[in-house]
């Protein structure tokens, strides 16, 4: 055999077998050293987030005007004596810094410390209205998840046609109204009743009370239906739009003339070729919204007199009840945080250039 022959029939071999080698042999775990930087990296960024937010949280709810001590009184004669025997109660009487150092040490063990108008722990109060906001915003989560894909996938491939024009336009406007305005609107048409149209669904709160079993949860159902259609019509029109704005990128690619060259249906490949390679801008918007959905939309639960997180931020602003206030915007915060962490931590396995 002639030397060189031999030389490159022995190297691919040689390159397998040595330590020091560049094949294949070595590809993977530089692959999973380079991902567990990266997911290191946006690790420690969520936790410097985190603790930003801590932070912020404490000193941004002490600039809003009343006296929670005062408010917790309810108008009632109270005596000097009285109100500061209520300020040390809640720690109110201590030099900000200690108030501040106290709240972190605290915070950091899972302590958000007691609700002053309900005088429960703060985690406790979270926990009571986290499903309530869950079943709201998470079957809403699901139905314009759903439905902004479909149509977004649907105008893209069609892009320039009647139906794509119709479904953008109106996913820019149901995205540019308020919601809370949008929800007072179907309180008075369908909750009230306007003209023809008689009062079809509860106009606020999540039950009716005195019901059990199936009849509880048609009840529930039936209250959540106004509040559904509210977030589903502001929010799906953004993942329509990200999704189409994707899709169109992707449109132009040599990959898909070749997939049509060879024959196959323009359906096979909008949905094996096109669309998971339009994930990436989709999976982004998908996990912030989750985030959202965990935290609760304020507005909505506001309107609808919904008992969730939403809405107990906004009773807790009112007071201002301080630890829940800020037990509230340190979860809302850790909510969209975490699964923002989470989506940037998929990326690399949609598409490995990512964490290189």
């Amino acid at each position: 055999m002639h030397p060189a022959a031999s030389e490159s029939a022995s190297t691919p071999a040689g390159r397998a077998a040595g330590p020091a080698g560049t094949g294949p042999a070595t590809r993977g775990p530089r692959v999973t050293a380079s991902y567990l930087r990266y997911g290191a990296a946006k690790a420690g960024g969520a936790v410097a987030s985190l603790l930003a937010v801590l932070v912020t949280g404490f000193f941004l709810f002490r600039l809003i005007p009343g006296d929670p001590v005062k408010t917790m009184t309810g108008g009632r004669a109270v005596s000097a004596g009285q109100l500061a025997e209520y300020r040390k109660e809640f720690g109110l009487d201590l030099p900000l810094w200690q108030q501040f150092t106290n709240y972190c040490g605290k915070a950091l063990t899972g302590d958000f410390g007691t609700s002053y108008q309900f005088r429960t722990p703060v985690l406790d109060k979270i926990t009571e209205a986290l499903p309530n906001t869950l079943l709201l915003t998470g079957t809403a989560f699901v139905l314009y998840t759903a439905l902004g894909m479909f149509l977004g996938t649907r105008s893209a491939w069609r892009h320039g046609r009647l139906g794509d024009r119709l479904n953008t336009g109106l996913a820019l406007t149901l995205y540019s109204v308020p919601s809370f305005w949008l929800g007072l609107l179907l309180i008075i048409v369908f909750g009230v009743g306007l003209g023809p149209v008689p009062g079809l669904f509860p106009t606020g709160g999540m039950e009716s009370g005195g019901k059990e079993g199936f009849a509880y949860a048609v009840d529930v159902a039936h209250h959540l239906v106004l509040p559904v259609i509210t977030l589903v019509a502001v929010e799906y029109g953004q993942t329509l739009l990200v999704t189409r704005s994707a899709l169109l990128d992707e449109m132009g690619s040599d990959y898909l003339t070749t997939a049509r060259a060879k024959g196959l249906r323009d359906d096979l490949v909008r949905r094996r070729h096109a669309v998971p390679n339009a994930l990436l801008p989709t999976v982004t918007l998908v996990f912030v919204n989750l985030g959202r959905t965990v935290a609760g939309v304020i507005l909505v639960e506001t309107v609808f007199s919904w008992p969730g997180l939403g809405g107990l931020f906004y009773q807790a602003l009112s007071v201002p009840d301080l630890p829940l206030v800020q037990g509230l915007f340190l979860f809302f915060a850790a909510a969209v945080i975490v699964m923002n962490t989470l989506a940037d931590l998929l990326y690399p396995l949609l598409d490995p250039r990512v964490a290189r």
